[in-house]
């Protein structure tokens, strides 16, 4: 039974950290217009801030500084943020499959810099030797599991409830109104720029939440953890459970992690040996398949985009309906 709670708590967990990046990238797409292929730059650079700025020092590698882990976590987010900005300014002027291309290029970039810039990223062989908040105090792995769990729930429940008040904001409504029709907005005496280029921070900044907390879980980040595939991975979650809607994409991602791990667990337990030297690969196919099928039968998701009326002075204003 003990095994059992510990592979559920397990389970939750980067089941509730994949959401809170999937809630970052609903803000990007769902809310703003903004086609975000660079998932993994902003993930990874929450991971690697806090692993750089909380870890041991070690020989001939930069960082070790050992701050507080708040510190450290609070590092993560805004040194996310802070290449949000840089990439935002040089990219935000495109759109639509050019503002994709151009994220999905800064994504292999980063990996890139991970995997070759040893003295900074610990190359191939990753980071390591941070020393998980609590954890010596807690002693034991499952009471400690357990506790990281919550922590991550708070986080999850703050970040949502902070999306939910925004987009029900006039701030939110302004969003929509350039996701929907930018030279309206423009109209209006918005600056769409301005207004884009905010959003993308404060998504990727989430994104580096979601990261920080990954790099915690495990004390460890490498290369590998920002392979394609995880960008892949947030997008299906987010296409599965509704862009625009911000309890669709916590659903996505507890249905598309549920989908990765159940396929793994059945290619292990029952295909060919032969066949399970491609497990990954066959999951790969299928999280293409699941968004291609979602796209083709449910554009909208399993939970559509709302439409919200909110009281105004001049009386209800209504948003615009979901986009198919």
């Amino acid at each position: 039974m003990i095994g059992f709670i510990s592979y559920f708590a397990f389970f939750c967990t980067v089941a509730s950290i994949l959401a809170i990046a999937t809630l970052g990238l609903n803000l990007h797409w769902g809310n703003t217009g903004l086609f975000n292929g660079g998932v993994v730059a902003f993930f990874g650079a929450g991971a690697y801030g806090t692993m750089l700025l909380g870890g041991r020092p070690e020989l001939g590698q930069f960082g070790g500084y050992e701050l507080p882990y708040p510190l450290a976590f609070a590092g993560g987010i805004l040194l996310a943020g802070a290449v949000a900005w840089v990439v935002g300014v040089l990219t935000l002027r495109l759109r639509h499959d050019y503002l994709a291309i151009a994220t999905f290029g800064v994504a292999v970039a980063f990996e890139s810099v991970t995997r070759n810039a040893e003295w900074l990223t610990g190359g191939a062989k990753g980071l390591r030797g941070f020393e998980r908040p609590f954890e010596a105090a807690i002693g034991s792995p499952f009471g400690y599991s357990l506790l990281f769990l919550a922590f991550v729930l708070v986080v999850l429940v703050v970040v949502y409830v902070g999306l939910e008040r925004l987009i029900r904001s006039p701030y939110g409504r302004l969003l929509r109104a350039i996701r929907e029709d930018e030279e309206a907005a423009r109209s209006l005496g918005k600056s769409p720029a301005r207004v884009r280029l905010a959003a993308f921070v404060a998504g990727s900044m989430i994104m580096g939440t979601a990261g920080s907390l990954y790099s915690t879980f495990y004390a460890f980040i490498s290369p590998q953890d920002l392979a394609s595939i995880l960008t892949f991975q947030i997008w299906a979650m987010l296409i599965v459970g509704g862009a625009g809607n911000n309890r669709g994409a916590i659903a996505g991602a507890f249905m598309i992690w549920a989908a990765w791990t159940a396929s793994g667990w059945l290619l292990a337990r029952f295909a060919p040996i032969d066949v399970q030297l491609y497990t990954g690969t066959i999951q790969y196919i299928l999280i293409g398949l699941v968004i291609v099928g979602m796209l083709l039968w449910r554009p909208q998701g399993v939970l559509p985009e709302k439409l919200v009326v909110s009281q105004t002075g001049m009386g209800a204003a209504r948003q615009p309906a979901p986009r198919e």
